[in-house]
């Protein structure tokens, strides 16, 4: 097969699709499927059978549109008249009413346009509106076109250049220059060379990246042909926790199908260019997704971080050089090719280009999966995209970045979302979560918690990390049982900056983040725990209370 063809597959796909004059697309994501999204999917089948308009009426299985909330979600074109909560026991109405008679079902549908109004949809693009099972959906809206242009039009070097000129940064945390990581690997002499994508997604409450696999793979998987070819590697893999059923059926779907087309294997789209993908399941571990541990992972032991360097650009798997790439970044590929750096450029910030997925989660109204322009505040996330905070409960603060993320109080509403910026008010981008917390939360109590989450997903093999953060779990037990003393907050400043100084990895590194935060930003909460002995929010000195 090659560029005619795939142009050829897009254009029948696209007159099939103009056949009909309605699309029902049924949210079967991990977030709608607890809620009934195969029966609903099974009942709009049935439905339009019923009244007879299934030649006019296509139903189609899609991926999450974002409204987690709201969930089974259900898009119907033209128009994109999202319908919210859906049960088996409306789809009926829904069809005779917007599909037989041309009149939507008002009382069903989203009516909270202020959630999309502020996002900016690249990645996301196609989550929910194409039926992530089949690739025809995604090759009738531009899918592997972007592969094509660079195999026919393009040298590998100039595909890096492309991607260096649209300012993509690494999607995953860190925020590496993703043309200067590409271009290092290229240029490494040792062969052969690897390409892992990261799916791990360890972050409790984030699903920006399992959502995007169960959306649209194939979008992860041209990220993945486009890296190959610049950096002239043969073999990739996709490493994802084994929690992911749904994701990881669909990528295994998507690779047989790219596989049956051509666009995986030997002489992709009839060129010398061979490219072979499998997946890698990891066991579930946090510290699985820093990039060396998924290296020992993907070699088939256990996910530990090494020390750099080497790098993985120069000594990766099995000591060859490999590129490790979020799969958000290497989705953003495709449409950097197609369109241009220049055209990317035109979103975000100038030395902080495109956009981020962000699982929005918390004390929130609209919670979801969002994606926004980079240079967005975190206020027109929290208020105009999320909505508010839900009850009548006032704002308290923003965690930015997961765990190991920064606590934020209602002052830095107006932090842009950027790399720079959130690292000068102590958070990191992460791998994509924002937490919203209201008055009630108690930010002493917020920061033992994620001291406890990261303790229990360290491997233990620095000390830092290892006896750092037993130290620092030791003073918040006595803070938050009564027995705090003024001189545990110096205890507790000082071993974090240890403990971020000294570990061996992105783990141990970032985890004293939401401590240092709340010690900036909430001290005040840490004096009345420890010289009044008292917790505003009623969450903390539970135990001690319990012994009386």
């Amino acid at each position: 097969m090659n560029l005619s063809d795939i142009q050829k597959i897009a254009e029948e796909e696209n007159e099939f699709q103009r056949a009909y004059k309605y699309r029902i697309n049924v949210c079967c994501s991990s977030g709608c499927v607890p809620f009934g999204a195969f029966k609903v999917l099974k009942a709009f089948d049935d439905a339009v059978k019923e009244f007879g308009v299934e030649k006019i009426c296509k139903v189609a299985r899609t991926g999450c549109v974002g409204t987690c909330s709201v969930g089974p979600a259900v898009l119907v074109d033209p128009g994109e008249h999202l319908y919210q909560c859906v049960t088996p026991e409306n789809v009926r109405e829904i069809v005779q009413s917007h599909i037989v008679s041309g009149v939507p079902v008002k009382k069903y549908l989203y009516n909270n346009g202020g959630y999309f109004r502020k996002q900016q949809r690249l990645v996301l693009r196609n989550a929910g509106k194409i039926d992530p099972t089949r690739i025809q959906d995604y090759i009738s809206v531009g899918g592997y076109f972007a592969l094509a242009k660079c195999l026919s039009t393009m040298t590998p070097q100039g595909v890096i250049q492309e991607i260096t000129s649209s300012g993509l940064r690494g999607r995953g945390g860190a925020g590496f220059p993703v043309g200067q990581k590409w271009g290092l690997v290229a240029r490494a002499h040792n062969t052969p060379k690897y390409i892992v994508a990261n799916l791990d997604e360890g972050d409790p409450g984030v699903f920006a990246n399992r959502t995007l696999a169960e959306a649209d793979p194939h979008a992860i998987i041209e990220g993945m042909l486009i890296a190959g070819y610049a950096i002239d590697a043969q073999k990739g893999y996709i490493y994802i926790r084994s929690e992911y059923p749904l994701a990881i059926e669909a990528l295994q779907k998507a690779i047989v199908q790219a596989k049956s087309m051509n666009l995986l294997g030997d002489n992709i789209l009839g060129t010398q260019y061979k490219f072979d993908l499998e997946l890698r399941f990891g066991a579930g571990a946090f510290v699985a997704g820093e990039e060396t541990a998924i290296l020992v992972s993907v070699e088939g032991r256990r996910a530990q971080p090494r020390p750099r360097p080497p790098y993985p650009a120069n000594q990766g798997l099995w000591n060859k050089p490999t590129l490790i790439q979020n799969v958000e970044s290497l989705a953003n590929a495709p449409l950097i090719v197609l369109n241009g750096g220049t055209w990317f450029k035109s979103f975000g910030l100038p030395n902080c280009t495109g956009t981020k997925c962000f699982s929005l989660t918390g004390e929130i109204n609209n919670p979801g999966l969002i994606e926004v322009p980079m240079g967005i505040t975190l206020r027109e996330i929290v208020y105009d995209i999320g909505g508010g905070i839900p009850n009548g409960r006032k704002f308290k603060a923003v965690l930015v970045g997961g765990p190991s993320g920064g606590c934020l109080p209602e002052s830095l509403l107006e932090a842009q979302i950027d790399y720079d910026s959130l690292k000068n008010v102590g958070a990191i981008m992460g791998s994509g979560g924002i937490v919203v917390l209201n008055e009630d939360s108690c930010m002493v109590d917020t920061a033992r918690y994620f001291t406890d989450f990261c303790i229990e997903e360290s491997c233990g093999k620095c000390t830092p990390c290892r006896a750092g953060l037993a130290r620092v779990k030791e003073i918040f037990d006595k803070i938050t049982t009564g027995k705090g003393e003024l001189n545990d907050i110096g205890v507790l400043e000082n071993a974090s900056e240890y403990i971020n100084n000294a570990s061996l990895c992105g783990l141990g590194q970032t985890a004293p983040n939401p401590i240092l935060t709340t010690l900036r930003y909430f001290r005040e909460e840490y004096l009345e725990h420890i010289v009044d002995k008292q917790c505003k929010a009623g969450v903390c000195f539970k135990n001690e209370s319990a012994e009386e």
